[in-house]
């Protein structure tokens, strides 16, 4: 099919066309309001994660654009064993996969991740296992999803992803909540913490129930689910931190001179 097909095949679908579309003018409304928000912060590490956070609604608005208009999405052909198997929604057979939300969430969610472990107080050796593995989890996504030789291997990419999403599971339920407690952040680290893991871990379980998995759900309900998760834990997400930042700019810079809880408790930093 060519790009002119798939982009009308989507507009003739009104719900799966809306998802996207939604999706593309809350990301835009969101990039303004996170833009005004940053106006006035000053301290380095505050500003780390407003860039941080605001490339989170830039690559998204990137990435809708892209699936909306065809340019990243295809019909594959499913394997033998799979509910669609010789069936197909698109006009010329084969499954709709909008592969390119799995670029979104490559890009968008390490920078989900950076910004989450900067407010933990976390260290560089924990910030790149989690977004290494973040990564991993993303690509092996994107390969469960695009295997069409074995309807077994989809499923096994499937566990490999969901592997790599365990070590992101760790690292912010365990490691990084301690960090935070160290930090003075745990009180909106843990809000934001919570926030992420029950809604990453809906993505899974949508995936296993769409058309890519065991195809009990319909593409544009599947699309909206996707897109509702992506508008709470990122745009959501994004606004409930860099509110915080802005409210305590002081608590962010004193933990980039390793002050941290340590400054408010009255005790003074030990000499190196």
């Amino acid at each position: 099919m060519t790009q002119t097909e798939i982009f009308q095949f989507i507009q003739d679908n009104t719900l799966l066309s809306a998802s996207l579309w939604v999706n593309i003018a809350l990301a835009g409304l969101s990039i303004l309001l996170f833009v005004y928000m940053g106006r006035n912060v000053e301290d380095p590490r505050a500003q780390l994660i407003f860039v941080a956070t605001l490339m989170v609604p830039l690559v998204s608005i990137s990435s809708y654009t892209g699936l909306v208009s065809g340019l990243t999405v295809g019909f594959l052909e499913m394997p033998a064993g799979h509910a669609l198997a010789g069936a197909g929604a698109g006009p010329e057979g084969g499954v709709f996969t909008p592969w390119g939300r799995y670029l979104t969430w490559a890009f968008s969610t390490p920078m989900i991740l950076i910004a989450l472990g900067l407010l933990a107080g976390s260290n560089l050796s924990k910030l790149f296992t989690a977004v290494v593995a973040d990564v991993g989890m993303c690509i092996t996504g994107l390969a469960a999803a695009l295997t069409t030789s074995s309807y077994l291997l989809r499923w096994v990419w499937y566990g490999i992803s969901c592997a790599f999403f365990v070590v992101v599971l760790y690292i912010l339920l365990a490691e990084w909540a301690k960090d935070a407690e160290v930090a003075g952040t745990a009180d909106i680290f843990n809000t934001l913490k919570v926030l992420t893991v029950v809604l990453w871990l809906g993505y899974p379980i949508f995936w296993a129930l769409g058309a890519e998995g065991i195809a009990v759900l319909d593409i544009a309900i599947t699309s909206w689910a996707y897109s509702g998760m992506d508008i709470i834990a990122k745009y959501l997400f994004a606004f409930l931190l860099l509110r915080w930042v802005v409210d305590n700019e002081r608590t962010v810079a004193d933990m980039a001179t390793g002050l941290g809880a340590a400054s408010r408790g009255g005790a003074a930093p030990a000499d190196d």
